[in-house]
């Protein structure tokens, strides 16, 4: 007998995933971030980025996605591509944040960030929800769509990123993630508003290097100032 897929599942595959949190309680916090895993990752592999960040009175919360997978295509494949997936990943993002609104953290008091695939949702959320965050750190990963395509925050008037501080981290050449979408992103960022630092690491790894780490914990720390 075939299984019955749940319709809601289908339309909203990364709905009823998991939500794990670590480093400070919610109540105790001065600082919330939100941690986006990568490709065949999982939720509690990122929080180990909230350890090594190791910065007091944050809390660190990690969505899992459904399959360990964000959305199916590479972040530069057409938008239609990965969806529903990519769709329900902002959606599951905006939950998260709308959560944290309710125990009293505005955007100002929540960092999003994330590696390589969730460093690209990380990008894509505060482009396409913008507002007055705490911060961006996006290691490896730049705004989602396929080249030649308008990027999110295209025909947005005004700044409203206001001065959002934005952290774009990425080795040159890497095998997913090409420099170029990195300062498309970051420039799409500056015109949102956002004060975006890149740094380009020649010949780096798909992964994160100590000094990333060191800058992501600087931003928070900033941000906790």
């Amino acid at each position: 007998m075939n299984a019955t897929l749940d319709p809601k599942q289908v339309a909203d595959p990364h709905a009823g995933t998991p939500v794990l949190q670590a480093g400070a309680p919610l109540d105790k916090a001065k600082l919330a971030v939100v941690l986006l895993h990568g490709r065949g990752a999982s939720a509690e592999d990122i929080l180990g980025l909230g350890e090594a960040f190791s910065v007091p009175d944050v809390a660190f919360i990690a969505p899992q996605a459904a399959g360990h997978t964000w959305y199916p295509q590479s972040f530069l494949a057409p938008r239609e591509a990965n969806e529903p997936y990519l769709s329900s990943a902002l959606a599951k993002i905006e939950s998260i944040v709308a959560s944290l609104a309710k125990k009293g953290f505005g955007p100002d008091r929540i960092v999003i960030a994330g590696f390589s695939q969730g460093a690209c949702l990380s990008t894509e959320f505060v482009a396409s929800h913008p507002a007055k965050y705490a911060g961006l750190i996006a290691f490896t990963g730049g705004l989602i769509g396929a080249p030649g395509t308008k990027l999110s925050g295209t025909g947005v008037s005004g700044s409203p990123l206001a001065g959002t501080p934005a952290l774009l981290l990425s080795g040159d050449p890497d095998p997913h993630v090409p420099w170029t979408r990195v300062e498309e992103s970051a420039a799409m960022l500056r015109q949102l508003g956002a004060e975006v630092t890149t740094k380009r690491y020649p010949g780096r790894p798909h992964t994160i290097t100590q000094d990333e780490i060191w800058l992501g914990r600087d931003l928070l720390r900033q941000a906790l100032a």
